[in-house]
């Protein structure tokens, strides 16, 4: 039997795939599986042993054209609710192609059926959530189990999976043990956050425990301020990526805004706090909050007066204290 995966969009979304991936692996042994990734997220999957071929999506390659250029699949599966998935997965011509979409995605709910024959509605749903508060939506990683489930994948894995090794671990012995982590992405700088508010996080955090912060690409401008502040104990930035898990395994705590840190951080088995966008906060803190693991989660302020960040910051103390002392 051989069996085609596709999932090409976020470092994230990944790693939350990885245990309908490893189901997959469980309830077909004997099958030979393909992980089709982007050139961005494949690191997620390099080490992963429940897949037997690790290909990526050229960015110069149509989805269609990479997926008609790969026959011969017993069965295909979209695990990203994405037309370039669904589409690369209805190229192959498997007889059972499988995929899922969101509830008033009306559009690609109309077109999916020309790439899959095994359609998943998701509830998943921004504006339905913020009008009824009681909604309930599953975590992705309970979507995709269900997804794999509708062409008989039911020897359910749960865990998340990254392969850190002990190279990794002996490249962070250096941290101290027992830091919080504060991930350093873009959303602490914009939309009811600000530089000036998290430096005063950092400082008020630092009087827990020792801080290491991980900066994202995207924020090496903000550093300096970190370093002229001394807070943190450590300014960690351009860290291969499984070198960024190990220093989440060491962790106390982890603290993020809505990122890929956030699965990282649930795959290293760490408590963690996440700071939610104000918007959408309903859908979003249920699908992809923390997997797994104890959590907190904070919602950004819908403004950047003084006092709303002063409580959003008062919120996350408090939050991350009562996670150290769980």
């Amino acid at each position: 039997m051989r069996i085609l995966l596709s999932r090409t969009d976020r470092i994230g979304d990944l790693i939350l795939s990885t245990p309908a991936i490893a189901t997959v692996r469980a309830s077909f042994p004997g099958a030979h599986v393909t992980m089709v990734t982007s050139p961005y997220n494949r690191v997620v999957m390099e080490r992963n042993t429940d897949v037997d071929e690790l290909v990526s999506l050229p960015r110069a390659v149509k989805p269609s054209a990479f997926g008609a250029g790969r026959q011969g699949y017993d069965l295909a599966i979209a695990l990203a609710p994405r037309e370039p998935d669904l589409r690369l997965v209805g190229a192959t011509r498997a007889p059972v192609r499988a995929g899922y979409t969101y509830q008033r995605r009306w559009l690609a709910r109309l077109t999916a059926p020309l790439f899959v024959n095994r359609l998943m509605i998701s509830e998943a749903d921004p504006e339905l959530s913020e009008r009824d508060p009681k909604r309930l939506v599953r975590h992705e990683v309970e979507q995709l189990l269900d997804l794999v489930a509708l062409v008989g994948a039911r020897e359910r894995v749960s865990g998340l999976r990254l392969d850190v090794t002990d190279a990794d671990r002996a490249a962070t012995a250096g941290l101290p043990g027992g830091a919080i982590v504060l991930h350093l992405g873009q959303r602490w700088f914009a939309g009811g956050s600000t530089l000036a508010s998290t430096l005063e996080l950092v400082a008020a955090l630092s009087a827990l425990a020792p801080v290491v912060i991980t900066v994202a690409p995207e924020c090496a401008s903000a550093v300096p301020a970190f370093g002229k502040q001394g807070a943190a104990s450590a300014l960690l930035e351009g860290l291969p990526f499984f070198e960024w898990a190990a220093v989440f395994e060491r962790a106390a705590c982890v603290v993020t805004v809505d990122t890929g840190a956030t699965h990282v951080a649930s795959a290293m088995r760490r408590p963690t706090l996440v700071a939610f966008e104000h918007r959408y906060f309903r859908l979003n803190s249920q699908e992809w909050a923390p997997y797994g693991v104890p959590h907190v989660l904070v919602r950004k302020p819908d403004s950047q007066d003084e006092a709303s960040l002063a409580q959003f910051r008062d919120e996350i103390v408090r939050g991350v204290a009562g996670l150290l002392h769980a």
